[in-house]
Parts: C-alpha cells; sequence; structure tokens
C-alpha cells in the first residue's frame, strides 16, 4: 500500500506551494485556491450568464488547474496561464449547456448605434458585466476574450475551433446587442434626439 508522501512549503514561496500541490498536498492545495480565488472568480463571472454557472466554471477550472500543474512553465507568469485554462473551462460549459440559453436582444431590435467612450465612463464596471452577461454565450464570449482579455481574432477563432470572419461577426453583434442594452437601462446617458444624431454621422 502507498501513502502520499507530507511535502513542506512555505506560503510565501510560490514554488514550494506549486510543488507540494503536484505532489497532492491538500493544504498546499487550499493555499493556492485561497491566493487565486479572486482572480479565478472574476474570470469566472465575465464569462458566466449566471453566478450559479460561474460557480461551476470555477469549481470546474480549479480542477484542471491542479490536474495540469505539472504542465505549468515556472518561467512563465501563472495568472495568464490559469486565466486560459478558465476561459476554455467556460468555452466547453457553454458548448455543452449553452444550447439552453439565449439572449435577450434580437438583431432586428438592436439598430446601428454609436457612443464616445463617456458613456461607458459613467457606468460602473459592475453594471456592464450585468448586461453582457445577457448576451448569448457564444457573442459574450467572444467579447470579453477580444475586449477585455486581449485575444486576437485568429486565436479566439483557433479556441472555438471556427473561422476568423465568424468570429468577426460575432463581436460586431455583441458590440451591437451591448450597445442597445447600454441605451435600453440607461437612458439618461443620451440625450433626447442620440439615435438620430449617430445615424447621421455613420451617413456621413
Amino acid at each position: 500500500m502507498l501513502f502520499r508522501k507530507n511535502t513542506s512549503f512555505s506560503e510565501n514561496d510560490f514554488e514550494s506551494v506549486l510543488q507540494a500541490c503536484i505532489h497532492g498536498d491538500n493544504q498546499a492545495q487550499r493555499v493556492l485556491f485561497k491566493q487565486y480565488f479572486g482572480y479565478a472568480k472574476s474570470i469566472s463571472l465575465r464569462y458566466a450568464s449566471t453566478r450559479e454557472d460561474a460557480e461551476e466554471v470555477l469549481n470546474e477550472g480549479f480542477l484542471k488547474v491542479f490536474q495540469n500543474l505539472g504542465k505549468y512553465d515556472l518561467q512563465q507568469p501563472f495568472k495568464p496561464w490559469m486565466r486560459t485554462i478558465l476561459i476554455n473551462t467556460a468555452i466547453s460549459y457553454y458548448r455543452k449547456h449553452g444550447k439552453h440559453q439565449r439572449d435577450t436582444v434580437t438583431l432586428e431590435d438592436a439598430p446601428y448605434t454609436r457612443f464616445d467612450d463617456q458613456v461607458l465612463e459613467k457606468i460602473t464596471a459592475d453594471e456592464i458585466l450585468e448586461l453582457v452577461q445577457q448576451l448569448r454565450p457564444v457573442y459574450r464570449n467572444v467579447f470579453m476574450m477580444y475586449a477585455i482579455d486581449g485575444y486576437s481574432h485568429r486565436e479566439i477563432a483557433e479556441l472555438l475551433a471556427v473561422n476568423e470572419a465568424t468570429v468577426r461577426s460575432h463581436y460586431v453583434r455583441a458590440r451591437t446587442r451591448l450597445q442597445h442594452l447600454i441605451k435600453q437601462y440607461y437612458p439618461d446617458l443620451f440625450p433626447t434626439d442620440w439615435g438620430v444624431q449617430s445615424y447621421k454621422q455613420n451617413e456621413n
């Protein structure tokens, strides 16, 4: 019968925590979980429609992190490596469950809109996140990956197994619907003739 070897680590020594986690040390895993819980949760919330979905993505994502720690290159930053796993977990989750999700705004309900960055500056990050969570998962994922997490259209296409043209189309649709939602929920941010002016500016 094999017994798990006790490992020693220091909470202030990241490499020793990782090595202990790789050897299955439960205490070290709790330390790593605690240290990166907030970061992982913020990513999960960005890619989820509900907090319940975010919890599922978070738990499954951490499980995959622990399962793949042996493949992590210590010469590379840990957060981007972890972020990739969490985003891939979210994508897989919605491939499995996304058919039960749909956005509340149809394309016909979301005509062309345009506004400057001053509008976004008047809305908190949490308020924007709540609106983004109303988008279809495929649109939300593309928007978050490109606009927030810095993936290129080509990288997103590879992760989603689609072509770049599809990614660009999803991103445009996501922006259009998000803009419509902002105007719908925060009409006071726009002048009464905003829609007409935006249309005319676009025509010119």
